[in-house]
């Protein structure tokens, strides 16, 4: 690049990133390897729910990148989910440690840096790990989302929705995976097989295939997510007392293998959230922002339904203002319809060994818009720390392509002690709601203390029969709905005090409830939460 060519890129970049608003300072741009601490590269804070990519080799510096922009989204009092896949984000709950190297950095790029902590809470899929449990019930995901998540065919997909209507109806909660197991063996048993008579039968063909399904996806790591108390996502929008926003780090080290189980979360979380959060349209600073660490887990071997699931959810949830961004290694791991709603970018250095390579390299230069660098070139050339940004102005145009040297974490750049793990999540309020699991009664039990059907009662000579001359009243249906289990008052006054029925009133809810629940993105908020 030419002296004059260099001149007019400070130029625009300088003015490209000089907004009125809010924001989050990202680096300070390079003019070669000269850092220019007076031209700051930054993202608007009310741009941030238009989601974002952070890209980048292995080693460039990216998790770090991510962690940066988590400590000033809480500064701000934004609160933040943090997908911990490797176990490396745990540290941002601990001041940083400073040394030489760290400061002269720090001092090039103009950045005041003070080591501090962020208010993190760690959480843990089904208690796998260390973290306060995550649970959701069966009755929570409902058919859709269920069989998207296990790739149903149409036919298999609308039994399964039949069986769970008929749950619902008869007053079998379906907690976890057995229940749902239960139901579904009922359903094709000699006494359970009218059931469904007047709605359409459930074959034993299609019941095997569901319940193989169930059986592989449980092996696949997903029973202990399956349970009680079922976790509210509203816990995931708090703010600490002194006005920072909450970072929660779901550590998945445990996981990381399974990616279905880890999928699976992923997705009923944004679809929860997206039915209870308010539309609100543009706002000043998002309520929440998602990164997804190692997000080719989120792809990988995923069935076409989840990743049309997900690509709906990235379109939708930003009027919500929930912004979501993916840190990977290549823009190639993200999809690409989910790719084009990214309006952010951080891209770190590439590496081009192979001719696939080579081409996802020429395909992520593409997705730039046009500047004064040779981006193949400059790409492959970043130091650690660097990257090439490019994010949405708070007019949403696209600002100029600027290299930029990326700011320092304050807070560890290390995972926290497992120590320090374990105290956090001992001390934490949401343990005590969440840590033990519950096991009231469900469909499982209540099934297997059916009684067997008894003779017909006689009828009552109460009435007269009608006159011969009088049509016969029509008969009302019989209800499918199976009453409520009569309690004893003392037991009675121990549930409702207990957070057992607290989970109840959220993961079980009204019959209506749970309907617009199963219909994922497509109605309106089942119900009003508990906060």
């Amino acid at each position: 690049m030419g002296e004059q060519q260099a001149a007019d890129v400070v130029a625009t970049v300088r003015d490209g990133y000089a907004f009125d608003g809010p924001a989050l300072e990202l680096g300070a741009l390079l003019d070669g390897d000269r850092p220019l601490p007076d031209v700051p590269v930054r993202v608007p804070l009310g741009m941030l729910n238009r989601h974002g990519l952070v890209a980048g080799a292995t080693g460039t510096g990216k998790t770090k990148t991510l962690q940066v922009m988590a400590e000033q989204l809480s500064a701000q009092g934004v609160p933040v989910f943090l997908a911990d896949v490797k176990g490396d984000l745990s540290g941002v709950s601990q001041p940083g440690t400073s040394s030489d190297k760290l400061t002269a950095r720090t001092a090039g790029i103009g950045q005041q840096w003070t080591p501090t902590g962020f208010p993190t809470e760690f959480l843990a899929l089904g208690g796998q790990g260390t973290g306060v449990p995550v649970r959701a019930t069966v009755t929570s995901f409902g058919p859709v989302l269920l069989a998207r998540v296990l790739d149903l065919n149409e036919t298999q997909s609308s039994s399964l929705a039949l069986v769970f209507h008929f749950a619902d109806k008869a007053g079998l909660p379906l907690v976890d995976l057995k229940d749902l197991r239960a139901v579904i063996q009922f359903l094709v048993s000699a006494e359970g097989k009218d059931e469904l008579a007047g709605l359409g039968a459930l074959s034993k063909a299609t019941a095997g295939v569901i319940l193989r399904e169930l059986i592989a996806f449980a092996d696949a790591g997903a029973e202990p997510f399956f349970g009680e108390p079922e976790f509210d996502t509203a816990d995931l929008l708090r703010v600490a007392p002194d006005g920072r926003g909450v970072v929660t780090c779901l550590e998945l080290p445990a996981v990381q293998d399974r990616p279905a189980l880890f999928s699976t979360f992923l997705l009923w979380l944004l679809a929860d959230l997206f039915h209870e959060l308010p539309e609100v349209g543009d706002v000043d600073k998002p309520k929440l922002v998602f990164f997804f660490d190692e997000a080719h887990l989120l792809f990988r071997d995923a069935p076409d339904a989840f990743v049309e699931q997900v690509t709906q959810t990235v379109r939708l949830i930003r009027s919500k203002g929930v912004g979501v961004f993916f840190v990977t290694q290549s823009p190639k791991d993200v999809e690409a319809d989910v790719l084009a709603q990214l309006g952010n970018r951080v891209q770190h250095a590439l590496r081009a060994y192979t001719p696939d390579d080579a081409k996802a390299l020429r395909a992520a230069v593409s997705t730039f818009p046009r500047s004064g660098y040779d981006l193949e070139e400059l790409l492959t050339t970043l130091g650690i720390g660097e990257a090439v940004v490019t994010v949405l102005a708070e007019n949403g145009a696209p600002t100029p392509v600027a290299h930029t040297r990326l700011r320092a974490p304050e807070s560890l750049m290390a995972p926290a002690t497992a120590e320090v793990l374990a105290a956090a999540v001992a001390a934490s309020p949401l343990n005590a709601e969440y840590g033990q699991a519950l096991d009231r009664e469900s469909a499982f039990e209540r099934l297997a203390a059916k009684p067997a059907p008894g003779p017909a009662p006689a009828p009552t000579p109460t009435s007269a029969p009608p006159s011969p001359s009088a049509p016969a009243p029509r008969p009302e249906p019989a209800p499918r709905r199976a009453p409520q289990p009569r309690e004893e008052p003392g037991v009675v006054r121990d549930v409702v005090t207990s957070s057992a029925f607290k989970s109840f009133l959220r993961s079980a809810g009204t019959v209506l409830g749970r309907e617009i629940t199963r219909s994922v993105l497509g109605t309106a908020k089942r119900r009003t939460r508990r906060r």
